[in-house]
């Protein structure tokens, strides 16, 4: 596939229904690349010429998209940077971002209206608005060419402060190539529903950009829109006709959860919902099974899978069945070692498939038969991060992709358990974080998704700590510290020392919802948090 030439087509059926805040504004591709060119015009008067970077802040509106294809025809290489999210300390976000612009050597930065008094601190910013009919008569067209960087991918900053992966355009065509031949995806013939945020790579490349390239009808909602009332996202795939979406975990237990008690306007038609970004818990795709079979929703729909920024975005996904369960010692694993056991074992951990590798990607881990870290090699690679050849050198090696994450595979098939920066070391022992902050999460009093298990000097020695929001202020906070002690007891051998208690929306989250581990470890640390409770269990 020619990327320039897919997103530039004028023919075709396809159309994006993009949400305002009030309702869906529709235009056809043909007419969203119509008015990237005006774009482009006014970004060359604005100074951006071929082999230019142009920071951006991707966000899910209208202007937004055709913006994005402006920079591309206009020669510049697309920085997309963090958005904000909601709770984040506005002059710091200003700084970041100021930071960031002024480490790209960025002409300006691109948002939409409403986030440029975000910005106080970045010079040359504009909004995606003010470039419509700024363009005189440049009519031209030089997007960069197939190996040369087309996109900065700066990552949200779920477990470091954001790092750039560097795309080529061909990267990024073989990735989009790669996700039609996996989901079957049938050109002109798909409806395709995300309210995943633009600047992440599973809503840019696995919604936004294939559905763009492929002719797919796209109904792009809002993370915003989504975190005020979950519900919309079945609603939209319901009122629309979509046979094909993404979300994560969470955002999947969040619909399902708000979707008891309200009917959905029609049937699904859904043939396809890509489950990633973060571990895969069972319950949540029986539990959604369950509430939305009676609407249409098959097991087989649901397809875990398994992806990162360095290689575009997807690396494995499980195929059109319901995918494969293994259920393994929690203390074996702890120590690398795969045990099977029954389900109802105290024990037992259940970890779901991720599927096969895509066409074209090898996967392997360094210690077959243990859990260890994953390697990949695949066509869509990043050509490494931008301005860190150190950290290109460590991660980009002549044996894969070294991706930080944990895993195991069987049969073919890779089961992803977590990453290696939520493997925690205390008294001797690894915790894998991200196990126990499942097993807590499924308390009844916490908020879903609200839990994060870290550890933090004290004293000379490491300190286990969960912090947590309650769904209730009133909650009993000592029993619900004790049973979290028994789970990490159980799970992982080692003692909680404490439990920390902190008010709705205190514990900072990327745009799609996954919990920032180093920024929480920050705050705590820096005694910035002002705790409901605190519950000590280690006296």
């Amino acid at each position: 596939m020619e990327l320039w030439e897919a997103l530039t087509r004028r023919t075709g059926h396809g159309r994006l229904r993009a949400w305002t805040g009030s309702g869906f504004a529709e235009m056809t591709w043909g007419e969203v690349a119509t008015e990237a060119a005006g774009v482009a015009a006014g970004l060359r008067r604005a100074g951006v010429h071929p082999g230019r970077t142009v920071a951006a802040l991707l966000t899910n509106t209208p202007a937004a998209v055709p913006g994005l294809l402006g920079i591309w025809l206009a020669g510049g290489t697309v920085a997309s940077l963090p958005v904000p999210a909601p709770g984040m300390d506005r002059r710091a976000y200003a700084r970041d971002v100021a930071d960031l612009v002024g480490r790209l050597d960025a002409p300006l930065i691109l948002a939409d209206e409403r986030l440029l008094d975000l910005l106080p601190a970045v010079p040359r910013s504009r909004s995606w608005q003010s470039l419509r009919g700024d363009g005189g008569g440049w009519t031209g067209r030089e997007p960069p060419g197939d190996d040369e960087p087309a996109y900065i991918q700066f990552s949200s900053g779920s477990t470091s402060a954001p790092k750039g992966c560097v795309l080529t355009a061909r990267a990024i065509a073989a990735q989009l190539e790669l996700i039609v031949d996996f989901t079957g995806g049938r050109p002109g013939h798909e409806v395709v529903s995300s309210w995943l945020p633009l600047s992440h790579d599973m809503g840019m490349f696995g919604c936004l950009l294939v559905s763009w390239a492929y002719d797919y009808h796209l109904v792009l909602s809002s993370p915003e829109r989504f975190t005020l009332g979950p519900r919309t996202w079945f609603g939209d795939m319901a009122e629309h006709g979509v046979t094909m979406t993404a979300g994560t975990n969470t955002a999947l237990y969040l619909a399902t959860r708000m979707q008891r008690s309200a009917p959905l306007p029609g049937p699904l038609r859904l043939r396809t919902c890509i489950v990633g970004a973060e571990r895969v818990d069972v319950t949540t795709l029986q539990q959604a099974v369950r509430t939305f079979g009676p609407h249409g929703l098959a097991a087989d729909v649901m397809r875990p899978a398994y992806g990162l920024a360095e290689a575009t975005l997807a690396v494995t996904a499980c195929r059109a069945r319901a995918p494969a369960v293994v259920t393994v010692d929690g203390l074996a694993l702890a120590g690398g070692e795969l045990a099977d056991v029954a389900p109802d074992d105290p024990v037992a951990v259940p970890v779901v498939s991720t599927g096969p590798p895509c066409r074209g990607v090898t996967v392997d881990v360094e210690e077959p038969g243990r859990l260890s870290p994953i390697r990949v090699s695949s066509p869509s690679l990043a050509s490494g991060y931008f301005a860190d050849e150190e950290r290109t050198r460590a991660t980009f090696t002549p044996d894969g992709l070294r991706t930080g994450d944990l895993g195991f595979l069987r049969d073919g098939e890779l089961y992803v358990v977590g990453r290696g920066d939520d493997v925690l070391t205390v008294a001797g022992r690894n915790v894998h974080a991200h196990e126990i902050e499942a097993r807590i999460d499924d308390h009844p009093a916490v908020r879903k998704g609200c839990v994060v298990l870290l550890d933090v000097p004290a004293d000379g020695y490491r300190e286990l700590v969960v912090l947590a929001e309650l769904r209730r202020r009133d909650a009993d906070h000592r029993a619900f510290a004790e049973q979290a002690a028994r789970v990490v007891l159980t799970r992982a051998g080692v003692t909680l020392d404490r439990c920390v208690f902190v008010p709705k929306g205190t514990l900072p989250k990327t745009p799609s919802g996954k919990i920032q581990r180093f920024r929480c470890r920050q705050l705590l640390h820096q005694h910035a948090l002002e705790p409901l409770a605190h519950v000590v269990l280690s006296d």
